[in-house]
């Protein structure tokens, strides 16, 4: 009986976590593999028109898939300046601070630094949240920001820094703070219509930062390559990871869940060597492998051993 109850606990456990971890590694191959198609995209695509293009497609397939599923397509009164004030900084700050990066440094530098976020997000989520920093969460930072050390020291040997990289740790700030006061301030709504309402506002702002300082956009045909790059970036990228990380930020303390996201600069830097042809330093590799590490330690859960009786 000991023993039936033992694997009815750990069965239990395991339905429990599947669903979101299940989530998680998707998340990073969908923002990881967005790295490369972004730095496409910019070949074509003015920075700030890319972000408006991408916003306001991915929000009109959310609201898309809301009203064929049947699902509200509203937000609380209350709640607006929520999902105003989150999305200005997880998405619209983090999107065009990573775009402004990426014209004036290489994809696998401000992939890696871009994703200090969740460094900041540990640090924000004590201050502002009050989420314990426990072993698991002290080792997990501890391997991240080993592996984002290892992989910004040819940075800093190099004498690379530049604008690009202060927009890259700022996109990183701006999205570990949103991240908190999404947690901190939970919307009454469902993770995709929260990710659309986010992206239809993105797109509102970023308009007029197109218009004002790209101007109106010139419409002509993009080479295959790109046309390709822009629907991932806005399927996959925008629309669905965003409503996928709405939904682990609601299920995980913000710690763990942007810890864990540390798989995505890994798949980022993976993308752009395998599609852009970057060469990453054997320092590049061992800082992926610590960061590696540091999604493990938080995703896996170490019981102690139970006496099985007879």
């Amino acid at each position: 009986m000991a023993v039936e109850g033992l694997a009815g606990r750990r069965r239990a456990d395991v339905r429990g976590l599947n669903p979101t971890v299940a989530l998680i590694p998707v998340l990073g191959l969908f923002w990881g593999l967005n790295w490369p198609a972004v730095r496409i995209c910019l070949d074509e695509i003015k920075p700030w028109t890319l972000r408006t293009l991408g916003f306001t497609l991915a929000a009109l397939l959310l609201f898309g898939l809301l009203r064929l599923r049947g699902e509200p397509l509203s937000v609380p009164r209350r709640h607006w300046l929520r999902v105003f004030g989150t999305g200005l900084l997880a998405v619209t700050g983090y999107n065009i601070l990573s775009a402004l990066a990426q014209l004036t440094a290489s994809t696998t530098r401000t992939a890696v630094l871009s994703y200090t976020m969740p460094l900041w997000t540990v640090l924000f989520a004590r201050l502002i949240v009050g989420e314990r920093l426990d072993g698991r969460r002290m080792v997990g930072l501890a391997l991240g920001a080993a592996g984002l050390a290892a992989l910004g020291w040819p940075i800093a040997a190099e004498g690379q820094l530049s604008w690009g990289l202060l927009f890259a740790v700022g996109s990183g700030l701006s999205w570990a703070a949103g991240a908190v006061l999404m947690k901190r301030y939970p919307t009454d709504a469902g993770p995709i219509t929260v990710a659309a309402w986010q992206l239809a506002l993105g797109a509102a702002t970023t308009v007029f930062g197109m218009l004002w300082v790209e101007g109106v956009p010139e419409i002509h045909p993009l080479q295959a390559r790109t046309t390709l790059a822009l629907i991932y970036h806005v399927i996959f990228a925008q629309a669905l990871a965003n409503a996928i990380w709405i939904q682990i930020l609601d299920k995980l303390p913000a710690g763990i869940a942007s810890i864990a996201s540390l798989l995505v600069p890994a798949v980022g830097v993976i993308g752009a060597t395998l599609i852009l042809g970057e060469r990453p330093t054997a320092a590049d590799w061992s800082g992926l492998v610590l960061i590696v590490g540091a999604s493990a330690v938080v995703l896996v859960r170490f019981r102690p051993a139970e006496p099985v009786l007879a």
